[in-house]
């Protein structure tokens, strides 16, 4: 895989306040890289500085090999946005916004028409190719803004929320997008409140807040720790669990709470698992509901910046 986005030591000053912090970022080819933060963290700043819209007062950052800084035209050619904000031109039809769009780009005619249709097709936008985007519903909103990043070709796609105020039909929709267009090869930088959608899409995580750079790392290595050792399941209430105890390996502890609710604290692995379930099977108990717990990526959010109001 090809580094599309490497980003050192970013450093953003706004209204006298130096709002990013150092904050490092990369991005390879076939990944997507969720940058999360509360509001006002900084994360919007970050954005733009990556796709150029900014220029950091400290860093630097190179796209598809590139120095923003020192050939911002070039760079952009291998960047596509789609924000968060409709900002299409309701005088014009679904296909004509797209046609406009790719004009930019100074393509030749039949190569503007054809990845105009590839577009339609790809993103099932045929069938309203001659309507009006407002006519359109929120998920097919949503599809028009990234086929329109994607016109020119770029290597590198910023998705910022791009699942905000969909309905679930709709937001797998884009999940499954998103999913074939890293296939595809494209590097994707995702911006999101919703910590299951980062959790589900992402490879890497970059968490900031107070425009520093504060948790990273893939999300099984964000989310290892804390409650994995932790094995729950109901059954009868009033089970023996001294007795049960006695059956796990040393070091192992079982409590009930709420009454007919178990819980299992130790090493958790396949030999404990068995261990319980034969247990209850010699005692002729049948646990139902039976779960390995694991923090979530939401769990690590919040312990990482807090659960105040921002």
């Amino acid at each position: 895989m090809s580094v599309l986005l490497d980003a050192r030591n970013l450093v953003k000053h706004l209204g006298g306040r130096r709002v990013v912090d150092g904050v490092d970022l990369a991005c390879e080819s076939s990944q997507i890289v969720g940058l999360l933060g509360p509001n006002g963290a900084g994360k919007t700043t970050t954005l733009r500085m990556l796709y150029g819209f900014l220029h950091p007062d400290e860093g630097r950052i190179q796209v598809n090999g590139v120095e923003l800084g020192r050939d911002l035209v070039r760079a952009k050619r291998s960047i596509g946005v789609c924000t968060q904000d409709d900002t299409f031109d309701g005088d014009f039809t679904v296909e004509q916004n797209l046609t406009i769009a790719a004009t930019y780009f100074r393509p030749r005619p039949t190569d503007l028409a054809r990845r105009v249709g590839e577009l339609l097709d790809r993103f099932e936008l045929g069938p309203y190719a001659g309507q009006k985007p407002e006519t359109l519903s929120g998920g097919y909103r949503r599809r028009l803004m990234i086929a329109r990043a994607l016109v020119h070709r770029p290597r590198l796609l910023f998705l910022d929320e791009p699942t905000t105020g969909l309905d679930p039909q709709a937001r797998m929709g884009v999940w499954d997008l998103v999913d074939g267009l890293r296939a595809e090869g494209l590097g994707i930088i995702l911006t999101t409140h919703y910590m299951d959608e980062a959790e589900r899409l992402a490879d890497q995580v970059v968490v900031i807040d107070h425009g520093q750079q504060v948790a990273s790392g893939s999300p099984a290595e964000l989310t290892r720790g804390g409650a994995e050792g932790q094995l729950r399941f109901r059954a009868e209430p009033g089970l023996a669990v001294a007795g049960l105890a006695a059956a796990l390996p040393e070091g192992c502890r079982v409590s009930e709470a709420p009454a007919g609710s178990y819980l299992v604290q130790g090493r958790i692995d396949p030999q404990l698992l068995s261990a319980v379930t034969a247990w209850c099977a010699s005692h002729g108990v049948l646990a139902d509901d039976l779960r390995v717990e694991r923090r979530t990526l939401e769990d690590v959010f919040l312990e990482v910046t807090g659960r105040e109001l921002r």
